[in-house]
């Protein structure tokens, strides 16, 4: 029996294009004068040398202040998946949540999904490349108000790669259900191809725009909420 629905973010719950239209420039915008007011800050100065770690080990390059600034905002037209960059935007998100500039972008069925799994008491989780805090942004300024009431679990990168089937055990372990007992929803075939390995039920989000997979699809989570 499923005792956690697990979530990714972008493309399932989220709009591919509020985080590439909206969040990723905000983001790019305000990376220069945020590093610079901010480099004190210890989640920013930790971000600051992880980077030039990064760098030295991939290119032998020594970065000064502004090269880092520079590398960042390379990283962001990449959508590269490093933790320096997700810990930097997250706090860079916050600002721009907290003053009201825009708001997470849910799907209208995502509230009610979630509000029916609450009241089938099962649990809910996310696993998102993006940290664990942009996550929180997300759901707690979303457009439906503050969901993460409604949320046990959240889950980035620090617990592995999206691809790789380790990463679903190790989600399993840390929630202490069997990977059985959980059920993972996403747009990339290759993440569901991950966690079915691992042993978890999946299903496919064919949000506008996608193809299908081998995988079982919806379109919404309206055809899938009856089911629980």
């Amino acid at each position: 029996m499923i005792k956690l629905f697990l979530f990714d973010i972008e493309g399932t719950t989220t709009d591919i294009n509020f985080v590439h239209k909206v969040l990723f420039p905000y983001a790019y915008n305000a990376m220069e004068q945020f590093i610079l007011h901010h480099q004190t800050h210890p989640t920013v100065m930790k971000a600051i040398e992880d980077t030039r770690i990064t760098v030295w080990d991939e290119d032998k390059k020594k970065l000064a202040l502004y090269d880092v600034i520079e590398k960042l905002k390379e990283w962001i037209k990449k959508d590269r998946k490093h933790p320096a960059l997700k810990e930097i935007q997250g706090l860079i998100w916050e600002n721009g949540y907290s003053k009201n500039e825009f708001k997470g972008h849910l799907y209208t069925d995502v509230k009610p999904f979630f509000s029916k799994i609450i009241s089938s008491n099962k649990k809910i989780g996310i696993y998102s490349s993006g940290s664990v805090h942009a996550q929180k942004l997300i759901f707690g300024f979303s457009t439906d108000g503050d969901l993460t009431p409604m949320i046990s679990y959240f889950f980035d990168t620090k617990v592995g790669a999206k691809r790789e089937k380790i990463s679903y055990e190790k989600i399993a372990l840390e929630t202490k259900l069997t990977p059985q007992e959980i059920h993972f929803f996403s747009d990339i075939p290759e993440e569901l191809k991950a966690s079915k390995e691992a042993g978890m039920q999946v299903t496919h989000l064919l949000r506008e725009g996608a193809k299908s997979s081998e995988f079982e699809g919806i379109t919404s989570f309206n055809s899938f909420i009856n089911l629980i």
